[in-house]
């Protein structure tokens, strides 16, 4: 696809939003400065019927369903966010969730036999209609051969070329964003679409899903905050995922939070312990934790589906997440201040004290206040002001992270208003610091570190120059390896012996 089709689509979403009034909507009109004001009347002269029909949220919903799979993943995000928005606003966007149009059935049962290779007859009893269509794929109820009830997910033909589409789209929007407007270059937008457009692609492979949804399943067992579904395996193809029925209620469902018996804070405390124990615990979480990806069932149980965007996030940054969490759970802001410039996430010219003095400003505004008094976009309108005073790039690496976390918050809050998110954290966060941070975790760490080099130092030292060079070095390559794995055996011993010594 051309650089003018990418274009064409570009100018195409931006006329969607003009005409459904969706880019600057009159509802706001008395909080636009005059430019803004002006130009907003002028646009609103090329708006078509679509501007007459419905709220804010409803106009911005039918506009980002005719762009296309991003945006209606942009419009999934947004909708989980009332406090930000707006809960009227939050609720018009969240049939993008799960309540997409669907295509045909029988178009369905086409994909699954080309997917599978056998009828669907030779592996269902029964394949339903479908119960809920998102922006990728859509989901059938279904029973096995066996009797076990399931769900049946299987991609929108053609969907890979309105990815790809999308993608293009995408890419070039951020390259015209970082060449002409330069305060959004530390936003870092081409790395910021390349990190969406590779989350979403692979999407488009189920037997990477069901991999994906497999090993969630193991991790979330070992807390039991969440749980996963079995996954059928002999009905997983690329196209075509089959898992076992999840239990409950679809969140995306306003009946599943009026549930006789729900603890309301028992199950949004779960859901930030889940996706806190997956990301710190284990380095993988479910990036996708929206409402119509969650059942819900009393008291407290939650089932997550839907596992095409996985994240991962390394060693390093586990420990400067749990690290600056701790920091503001002690409301220890020099602390977090010092993990930021220790990570690499503020420059160093800049001053630790200061910094400390910009989060203070944030964290007191929050700590000890009912989340329902405090206003989240105003917060957020802060913290985005400090990360540009400070020179704040984002970090590709941690997009995933940061998208779920605003995610699993707005979603927990929408189950419980007044949600505290620190409470819920501070056991997950408390048991990783007493775990990683101990004394003995030091250690174990600084001799694994040791014995890294000292392996690496005798494999130099063994053959410091290639294969060709075996000969010349074969009278010194044995006296220097022997010594340099007794040097490995005593760095081993002596940790041991502190590790010994520490649980006495």
């Amino acid at each position: 696809m051309s650089g003018p089709a990418a274009f064409g689509r570009m100018v195409g979403a931006l006329w969607a939003l003009v005409r459904n009034d969706a880019l600057l909507p009159r509802e706001l009109d008395a909080a636009y400065p005059p430019s803004v004001g002006a130009l907003a009347r002028t646009l609103r002269v090329f708006a078509g019927a679509e501007a007459r029909r419905g709220r804010p949220g409803e106009r911005l919903a039918r506009a980002l369903e005719g762009m296309g799979p991003v945006a209606i993943k942009l419009g999934q995000v947004l909708s989980t966010r009332g406090d930000f928005f707006g809960r009227e606003f939050a609720e018009d966007l969240s049939r993008l969730k799960d309540r997409l149009p669907p295509f045909p059935t029988a178009v369905a049962r086409q994909e699954v036999e080309r997917t599978l290779g056998r009828t669907v007859e030779s592996l269902y009893a029964e394949f339903g209609e479908p119960i809920a269509a998102a922006s990728l794929a859509q989901a059938h109820e279904a029973k096995l051969r066996d009797g076990r009830k399931v769900a049946v997910k299987v991609l929108r033909p053609g969907i890979e070329r309105r990815v790809a589409a999308d993608a293009e789209s995408l890419t070039l929007a951020a390259r015209l964003i970082e060449r002409w407007i330069p305060p959004a270059r530390r936003l870092e937008p081409r790395a910021f679409a390349d990190t969406v457009i590779r989350a979403i692609t692979l999407e488009l492979d189920l037997r990477l899903e069901a991999a994906g949804a497999d090993e969630l399943r193991e991790v979330m067992a070992e807390d039991g905050y969440m749980a996963a579904p079995k996954i059928a395996w002999e009905g997983v193809g690329k196209r075509v995922l089959t898992m076992e029925w999840a239990r409950g209620w679809p969140l995306s469902d306003p009946a599943a939070l009026t549930q006789p018996g729900l603890d309301h804070k028992a199950m949004a405390d779960n859901l930030i312990r889940a996706f806190l124990s997956q990301a710190l615990d284990h380095g993988v979480f479910h990036a996708d934790l929206h409402e119509g990806n969650l059942f819900a069932a009393a008291p407290a149980s939650l089932t997550a589906v839907d596992f095409g965007i996985i994240g991962r996030i390394g060693p390093n940054e586990r420990r400067y997440l749990a690290e600056i969490l701790w920091g503001f759970l002690n409301r220890d802001y020099e602390a977090v201040a010092r993990t930021h410039f220790d990570a690499g996430y503020v420059p160093a010219r800049h001053s630790v004290q200061a910094f400390a003095q910009a989060l203070r400003a944030v964290g007191e505004a929050v700590f000890g206040r009912p989340a329902s008094e405090v206003p989240m976009s105003r917060v957020l309108l802060q913290l985005f002001e400090i990360t540009a005073l400070y020179e704040m790039r984002l970090r590709p690496e941690l997009v995933l992270l940061q998208k779920t976390m605003m995610t699993v918050e707005g979603v927990a809050r929408r189950i419980q208003p007044d949600h505290n998110i620190w409470d819920a954290a501070d056991p997950v966060v408390r048991r990783w610091i007493a775990r990683e941070l101990s004394p003995l975790a030091r250690i174990r760490r600084y001799s694994d570190e040791a014995a890294t080099a000292l392996r690496n130092l005798a494999r130099l030292v063994e053959n410091p120059l290639g294969p060709a060079a075996l000969v010349a070095v074969e009278p010194a390559r044995a006296p220097a390896g022997r010594l340099l794995w007794f040097a490995l055996g005593a760095v081993a011993a002596g940790a041991a012996f502190l590790a010994a010594m520490y649980w006495r």
